[in-house]
């Protein structure tokens, strides 16, 4: 069976366990008001019970996750306040985890997706309202697609262009990217700037380099442009400036990787914009 299948089959189950677990805990935060006009005494106290059990569960897998995604004590304790107060982190968590799997898998130095690994709806790239800046044959998944150009577009009436250097890379093509830089820049500098193969938010199909994929680009209207807008689009900039020992990469202002707007706000709301520390969190919480 291909991997792409066998990752997918994997996340169906979880995400079913998942709902299960947070509908669960949803209707047993409510239960209690709903048993305070019912008219059996001890009907009601059991049913407290079984709520104080249920949310001391969930509260102890939530502490865990996020515990183990290593956050700093201020988002910690502000998604922890958050869950103690309203039913809002739960509600929003859920509806992410519900959506396609790969909008929230994570893709870093230490979780890979594997060399077999390819996206079943990649399309071509072809131009339009934005500049494809790259002789090669460039593709995205298809919803990816259409939000860059839905994007390029609300960025050319603002006049400003985008262009599209790189988008999905096959582990193959990543395996010969990074034994370039290895080459030229040696192998400990080489993994400060290159994904190893099958370690890469490009094989996802999700993700594009723009413009000149040097940090001169955030200086420039384009780069400008996105890091304020293309959060609006569902676009998430993967390896922000100053957070190279959390992401395990130098500031790339011109990587972008797409991931809907729901799961763009939740991670501007809960994690400080910081998309590594948000989908460290969706992993540990998944792989309970």
């Amino acid at each position: 069976m291909p991997q792409s299948i066998l990752i997918e089959s994997k996340f169906e189950i979880k995400k079913c366990l998942l709902a299960f677990l947070l509908c669960l805990f949803l209707f047993s935060s409510c239960s209690v008001k709903i048993k305070s006009i019912q008219e059996t005494e001890n009907d009601e106290i059991t049913e407290e019970l079984i709520d104080e059990k249920t949310n001391e569960a969930f509260f102890a897998h939530l502490t865990n996750a996020l515990a183990n995604s290593k956050l700093p004590q201020d988002i910690f304790g502000k998604i922890h306040d958050s869950v103690s107060h309203s039913s809002d982190f739960i509600d929003e968590l859920q509806k992410i985890l519900l959506q396609d799997s790969y909008l929230w898998f994570l893709v870093d130095k230490e979780r890979p997706l594997g060399e077999n690994y390819e996206p079943d709806d990649l399309v071509v790239l072809k131009g339009g309202s934005y500049v494809l800046n790259n002789t090669e044959v460039l593709m995205l998944r298809g919803r990816a697609a259409d939000s860059l150009n839905e994007m390029a577009a609300a960025a050319s009436r603002e006049g400003v262009t985008l262009l599209v250097s790189y988008a999905y890379r096959s582990y193959t093509r990543q395996f010969q990217s990074y034994s370039m830089h290895v080459r030229n820049l040696g192998q400990r500098e080489a993994d400060r700037v290159s994904a190893r193969p099958g370690f890469s938010q490009h094989q996802l199909g999700l993700t594009i380099d723009f413009d000149s994929v040097t940090n001169a680009f955030a200086r420039t209207a384009p780069g400008i442009w996105l890091l304020n807008n293309a959060s609006k689009f569902g676009w998430s900039l993967s390896y922000p400036e100053g957070y190279e020992k959390i992401t395990g990469y130098s500031w790339e202002s011109w990587h972008y990787r797409y991931m809907g707007v729901e799961l763009v706000e939740f991670i501007d709301k809960y994690f400080n914009g910081i998309q590594q520390y948000a989908l460290r969190f969706i992993h540990e919480f998944v792989n309970f």
